[in-house]
């Protein structure tokens, strides 16, 4: 068995659960290393597992997942429920914990009742929380990804211009990333401009670029299933004196949390230090609290940072610091960094520059 496997065989023997019901994608192929879509997986305290799919998989699973049962639910007449049945006699199960969180009302309704001996529990976020601490293979993974972003980012810079629709940058930079090495999965991307920069998720539009606007740039990419996470800002001709100003104040701002970040530090500590450059200010208003999140196989992970969350940084966490400034009706700046949090400090995945760019 795998070292994940192992850590939730651990964590049903210390919770009392006689098997995990895994649902979501991410979660699925964090355990199992399957990297398809519709499919579950039954691991049982026993050392059992199962891997429930359709005949559309079955030949990608035994592939990825040499070492699972292939379950094939989706017959005529039958359900999820029924091989979840099939399962639970078999193995003579009794409670199974599930993921609450994602686990649909329909199919929670048809596994309940086609399991009526069955005590299912909800147990969610046990995966995630096994995700915080990445391994050495994650981190080159998520190393790569970075890389391949900031390298793409490079390539774009060449394309910003005034005349260019935001939509047409867009597709140009998630292209890039393509051609320098992403995996061709989708992966939603923020390219915005002038006053909606703003917009803290702005939808790339058709807006032309024009003289003088912001350019806000929040994207990244997958490299074996592992996310980069970026933002950059950048002006289009020369920079007014407000916006060298507010650029000024989220470089600072962005980098006095940079220095907050170590193994052992609060997360609450990293955003309020965030805000002092821009506490007696008029900005300070246009501040978010939610500064950063983990990433890996998905691109908000625990733990998040901002006032509110308890959290403690631990050495192997991998997250983004993203501190901004946003004006409605006049722009924003936002400049997001991908950290990974040693024992005394951070190593930043991302290589390009703070300054501010005038193109």
């Amino acid at each position: 068995m795998s070292e994940t496997e192992e850590k939730l065989i651990a964590y049903l023997e210390k919770k009392n659960l006689d098997a995990y019901f895994i649902q979501k994608k991410v979660n699925v192929r964090y355990i199992s290393g399957y990297t398809g879509e519709d499919s579950f997986l039954l691991i049982t305290k026993d050392h059992k597992k199962y891997f429930i799919t359709d005949y559309r998989y079955t030949e990608q699973a035994a592939i990825e997942c040499p070492d699972y049962e292939l379950i094939v639910w989706r017959t005529p007449g039958r359900t999820l429920g029924d091989s979840l049945f099939d399962l639970s006699e078999k193995n003579h199960l009794s409670t199974i914990g599930f993921e609450g969180d994602e686990l649909s009302f329909e199919n929670y309704t048809d596994v309940s009742s086609k399991t009526p001996e069955v005590e299912w529990v909800d147990h969610s976020g046990v995966i995630e929380k096994m995700r915080e601490i990445k391994t050495p293979e994650e981190i080159s993974y998520l190393r790569a990804a970075c890389d391949i972003a900031c390298r793409a980012y490079e390539r774009l810079l060449e394309d910003i211009h005034v005349g260019v629709t935001e939509k047409e940058l867009a597709a140009k930079l998630a292209a890039y990333m393509v051609f320098e090495g992403a995996d061709t999965q989708p992966y939603g991307n923020i390219l915005i401009s002038g006053a909606r920069t703003s917009l803290l998720h702005g939808i790339p539009s058709e807006k032309a670029i024009e003289y003088g606007d912001f350019v806000l740039m929040d994207f990244g990419c997958q490299f074996n299933g592992y996310l980069s996470d970026m933002t950059r800002t950048v002006v289009v001709g020369k920079a007014s004196e407000k916006q060298k100003e507010v650029y000024e104040l989220e470089k600072q701002s962005l980098e006095d949390s940079l220095a907050m970040m170590k193994a052992g530090r609060p997360v609450r500590d990293i955003y309020r230090a965030s805000i002092q450059s821009i506490k007696d200010t008029e900005y300070l208003k246009y501040n978010y609290n939610n500064i950063g999140h983990g990433i890996g196989l998905f691109v908000h992970e625990l733990p998040y940072t901002g006032e509110q969350y308890d959290d403690i940084l631990e050495a192997g966490n991998v997250r983004t610091i993203e501190p901004g400034i946003y004006v409605p009706n006049w722009g924003g700046v936002r400049i997001e960094d991908q950290i990974l949090i040693t024992e005394d400090g951070y190593e930043n995945m991302i290589s390009t520059s703070h300054e501010l760019l005038e193109l």
